[in-house]
């Protein structure tokens, strides 16, 4: 049987099971009263057992990696006996049979037919819109004024998402579209643990009726935006994504709603995880005046004063390597797992089909085996030489195999030109009165925001 199928197969061969805590973790948490915070629990896994841990959750299997050679035998060599853990599946509450929840064929079709919308040959164009959105950003700001730097990321990312991947301006909508994902994301741990959350969803009066109503405001949005591209035409630059899909959807036969999937998709995995790589990178800087000064050498020496194009990227090293240790310290996409199809073998361990197999990026890009005095904020270590030298798979925060983001050089480009532009006038500082607290939802967010007063250079 192939392996790509659904259908689990059985071996006669026994099952060895790695190391874990003896405690069912679905026990404790219904002893306990209280959700498991993630973040600790695999910290505890990591500590405790070493590169590989096993446990139950009721009457699933549960293994969590916590060594390269692990993970990218799981994410890279045997990826097709793999598919999108259970618990990520109830994404598809949020984002449907999009790129991020499909499987197998379908997840394939739609790669395929987004992924001229991301070609290199379509940056320069991109670039001139995230750098014209991102000045006007700067020339709004003035000197000694607070501003939630979270929100402005946020509203940022998802204008510059709308202009450049979609070719739509999206005005007063990205209030509503940011208000609507905070609401989201904000009921997303209790969406995707509690079971028979699709029954719950309809009970009224409790905090998942507001998750309906957020995805409803959601999808009414990105319905009036794909109405609105339709009524526009067809692209005549050929840069925009949405275009590619109404043709993918009129080849393929996609529905209505299949179509606002792939857009919502587009549009949380396009704006969200970028906005708030940016956000953890402005804060690191408040923290490293060093860095900061570093930076702001570049940038002046660079480009002298005039906005950055497209074609400083490769003389922009130093704000790429701020950005690149921010995601390794902070990464938006902050774990991922996958589902096993078949029992499968992991170094000196056999596991059985089911098994739910979890990575964290937010663990190991913290691990000191594999970068030194892990929580100091060192953009050095993103040099040629450091990369090379690096375990192979021991930064991953764009994903790993197959699935790994799609838009991630357009991530790049993006993060550096607004990095560029913003910091070209303006350094932030933190309020040291707000405690900063990652929070592992569907993204990692900083819980509450991070206000931060502008201040000149």
């Amino acid at each position: 049987m192939a392996l790509d199928t659904e259908s689990p197969v059985q071996s006669s061969a026994p099952l060895r099971l790695p190391p874990g805590p003896g405690v069912n973790l679905l026990l404790s948490v219904l002893r306990q009263k209280k959700w498991v915070d993630p973040i600790a629990h695999f910290t505890h896994l990591a500590a405790e057992f070493g590169d590989i841990a096993h446990y139950k959750l009721g009457r699933r299997h549960i293994l969590f990696l916590n060594h390269p050679d692990y993970i990218r035998e799981v994410f890279i060599v045997q990826h097709a006996n793999f598919i999108k853990e259970r618990t990520q599946q109830k994404a598809k509450l949020l984002l449907g049979e999009g790129m991020i929840t499909a499987n197998g064929p379908q997840h394939r079709q739609q790669r395929q037919s987004a992924a001229p919308a991301f070609h290199r040959q379509k940056m320069p164009a991109h670039a001139a819109e995230i750098v014209r959105r991102a000045a006007a950003v700067r020339d709004s700001w003035s000197a000694g004024e607070a501003r939630d730097i979270h929100n402005e990321m946020m509203t940022l990312g998802l204008g510059i998402i709308g202009a450049t991947i979609f070719r739509t301006d999206l005005g007063d909508e990205i209030h509503a579209l940011n208000r609507a994902m905070a609401d989201i994301m904000n009921v997303y741990n209790a969406l995707v643990l509690l079971p028979g959350v699709r029954l719950l969803l309809h009970v009224p009066f409790t905090p998942l009726r507001r998750f309906v109503h957020a995805r409803a405001k959601l999808h009414a949005a990105v319905e009036q935006l794909i109405a609105a591209h339709r009524r526009l035409g067809p692209d005549p630059s050929g840069t925009d994504l949405l275009t590619m899909l109404l043709d993918a959807q009129s080849e393929n036969g996609w529905s209505d709603a299949h179509l606002r999937d792939q857009v919502v998709t587009v549009i949380l995995a396009g704006y969200e995880t970028t906005a708030i790589a940016l956000t953890w990178t402005w804060y690191l800087l408040s923290q490293n005046p060093d860095a900061e000064r570093t930076l702001h050498e570049e940038l002046d020496r660079v480009l002298a004063g005039r906005l950055p194009t497209c074609d400083d990227l490769p003389r922009l090293r130093y704000a790429e390597m701020v950005i690149a240790e921010s995601l390794r310290l902070y990464p938006p996409a902050w774990a991922m797992g996958r589902l096993s199809l078949n029992e499968f073998q992991l170094g000196d361990y056999r596991l059985p089909a089911g098994t739910t197999v979890l990575a964290s990026q937010y663990i190991l890009h913290r691990d000191p085996r594999f970068f030194p005095d892990p929580l100091c904020f060192r953009p050095e270590r993103h040099t040629a030489e450091s990369k090379a030298s690096r375990a192979k798979g021991a930064y991953f925060p764009f994903g790993m195999g197959p699935r790994q983001c799609i838009g991630e050089a357009f991530a790049w480009m993006e993060g550096v030109l607004v990095l560029a532009t913003l910091a070209q006038r303006w350094k932030l500082r933190h309020d040291p009165s707000h405690t900063v607290t990652p929070e592992p939802l569907f993204t990692l967010r900083p819980r509450g925001g991070i206000p931060m007063t502008v201040l000149s250079r």
